[in-house]
């Protein structure tokens, strides 16, 4: 059997039944069985078509049998064809904002499966997409480099929904009027109107509250355009395109200070869209295992673990799919926390993994020397690891395929709608691999998000301890060493660490807690410790609230809480005379401090 076009690689990415068979070898094979009066790949086609609704449909293989009649012989042709249920996924252009993946994370949580492609890379073949949402934008419709789509590519043929910056777009190109507001509408506003019997805002109370973010507003409508819902403010906050599924609203859902905002979601993507709510943790271990089983078959796999949540369950969804023949190694690049390389080995055991861990600290640390440029500390450590990896990857005969613990959120980072200078932070797992490194990449859970990713390790029966772990950067503790790193700064970080989560975890707070950590800042402080002063370094605790990272809230842990964990820390770790908390928020800051 031929194997099916190039572009096919998984299930997010489903190719068609009817033109992979007519670009098959099946037709030449029949041929060679049956010379005389053989069918055609245009009669096989119309046979597939009363058999399978040639949409995009999810990768499986199935055996079919087809029959054909000559003259008093009966031929009778079984192959393989690729079957399942059609795949409901809804497409989600980025233009560019700090909210584009929110609207994603909103869409998931509705179990409907969504991709997010930047607004100037979109699929060749949209013909597996359900719905499509514009998202917004920190630029302009009105300024001459302002971001443009062809919206001929959906309008009318797929239910659409256009969020601010979409939403002047069609309005400035579609013969509306965008201008700019007198008064930039920045935050919290209520839709003092709501347009009765619309059922795209069917289960929206008057007065609900929506989040503004722009600095132009719609003076006009586009021409078809009927208002559904008005701010005090705003005249034009939502309106629709009569005689299409065309909606548009001037503020953004998918943030939680739009209170109902995810209810306006499920209107437009199920009841409009009628998008089936099937993206489910089961369903993605189903699939995925059987997804894995035949794209890896015999294969060895080698993957890198790193004790968190992500490649945890990576492991643990692999070794469901080819067992015995994966191969996990975990790498001590001196830059975990307090005993992890320890404590991690022995979570591993009683897990049925195959784990083997590498202490090369050392390695690591003597390359490090010296360096204090964050990206610099990245790519080293990225590049260490890779090398170390290999070494002990040739250990292992016949190794083919490298699996990581890549999720969406890395993918997302890494990929910048302006270009990569545009990129934010590079991520060790996103991207190919050096030429010396003859492997294949899997990454199984690349497309999920966090929170996705512990619903999906719950279900595959992980520790509940192991998936509430906080999320620990790849780099380890040299992005929270600002500066250049030493032996003696790490071991100041590690003890400081261990005080604060060990706290965390003492007094019932390490739970509702999304992820917390502490900095050891470039920076000396005068203390006074007993009769003598000091000049010793200052440490910072963070500790925040979030759903996926992709936002995030410091948390008000409790004074007495803090003031305890202050004088431990002071009391117990040599070096450190002074203790600060962070109280930024992403954005505009981010998680980590580099």
């Amino acid at each position: 059997m031929s194997n099916p076009p190039s572009g096919s690689k998984n299930s997010n990415q489903l190719f068609s039944v009817r033109n992979w068979v007519t670009h098959s070898k099946l037709t030449r094979k029949i041929a060679d069985s049956n010379p005389e009066n053989t069918p055609t790949s245009r009669h096989i086609q119309s046979h597939l078509v009363k058999l399978v609704n040639p949409e995009r449909v999810e990768i499986r293989l199935n055996w079919l049998s087809f029959i054909f009649f000559q003259k008093n012989h009966t031929f009778k042709i079984q192959f393989r064809i690729l079957l399942l249920r059609m795949q409901h996924n809804v497409l989600i252009l980025d233009f560019g904002s700090q909210y584009t993946q929110l609207i994603a994370r909103r869409v998931r949580e509705l179990n409907i499966f969504c991709e997010i492609f930047p607004y100037n890379n979109i699929p060749e073949d949209l013909s597996s997409y359900k719905a499509v949402i514009l998202g917004g934008s920190p630029y302009s419709v009105r300024a001459e480099d302002a971001l443009q789509i062809d919206l001929s590519l959906f309008r009318g043929k797929f239910p659409l929904l256009a969020v601010c910056y979409g939403a002047q777009y069609l309005a400035h190109f579609s013969g509306g009027e965008v201008a700019a507001s007198n008064i930039r509408e920045y935050g919290r506003a209520n839709l003092s109107y709501i347009k009765e019997n619309e059922l795209f805002m069917e289960n929206i109370p008057a007065n609900s509250q929506v989040w503004m973010s722009h600095s132009d507003t719609i003076k006009h409508l586009p021409t078809g355009g009927i208002c559904l819902a008005s701010t005090k403010d705003v005249q034009n906050a939502a309106y629709r395109i009569e005689g299409e599924q065309t909606f548009a609203i001037q503020f953004h859902p998918e943030v939680y200070h739009s209170v109902d905002g995810k209810q306006m979601l499920e209107n437009f993507l199920v009841k409009i869209a009628q998008v089936e709510q099937s993206f489910t943790p089961g369903n993605f271990v189903e699939n995925n295992v059987k997804e894995l089983k035949e794209k890896i078959q015999g294969d060895k796999v080698v993957l890198g673990l790193s004790g968190g949540v992500d490649s945890t369950v990576a492991a643990v969804l692999l070794h469901k799919a080819i067992g015995e023949n994966l191969y996990c190694i975990f790498v001590n690049n001196g830059l975990l926390r307090k005993n992890e390389f320890e404590s991690v080995l022995n979570q591993y055991k009683g897990m049925g993994l195959n784990v083997k861990g590498v202490d090369a600290s050392e390695r690591f640390l003597s390359e490090l020397a010296g360096v204090d440029d964050p990206e610099t500390k990245r790519k080293i450590i990225g590049r260490v690891f890779i090398e170390v990896f290999d070494d002990e990857s040739k250990i292992i005969e016949d190794v083919t395929w490298l699996a990581q613990g890549t999720i969406y959120p890395d993918v997302i980072e890494s990929i910048s709608v302006k270009g990569p200078s545009a990129t934010i932070k590079s991520h060790h797992n996103v991207g190919g691999l050096p030429d010396f490194m003859k492997l294949k990449i899997v990454e199984p859970l690349r497309m999920l998000f966090k929170d996705e990713v512990r619903r999906v390790g719950a279900t595959l029966g992980i520790d509940p301890e192991l998936l509430g772990r906080h999320p620990f950067p790849g780099p380890g503790l040299s992005i929270r060493i600002l500066g250049d790193i030493t032996p003696e700064k790490v071991r100041i970080l590690q003890e400081v660490d261990a005080v604060f989560i060990n706290g965390l975890k003492e007094h019932g707070l390490y739970d509702k807690v999304w992820q917390a950590g502490a900095i050891l800042l470039p920076v000396n402080s005068v203390g006074v410790m007993g009769d003598e002063r000091t000049y010793e370094k200052v440490v910072a605790l963070r500790a925040v609230e979030s759903t996926d990272g992709m936002t995030a809230d410091w948390v008000h842990l409790p004074y007495d809480f803090l003031m305890k964990i202050s004088n431990e820390i002071i009391n117990k770790v040599k070096g450190v005379n002074r203790v600060v908390y962070d109280i930024s928020s992403k954005p505009p800051a981010t998680i980590e401090w580099e």
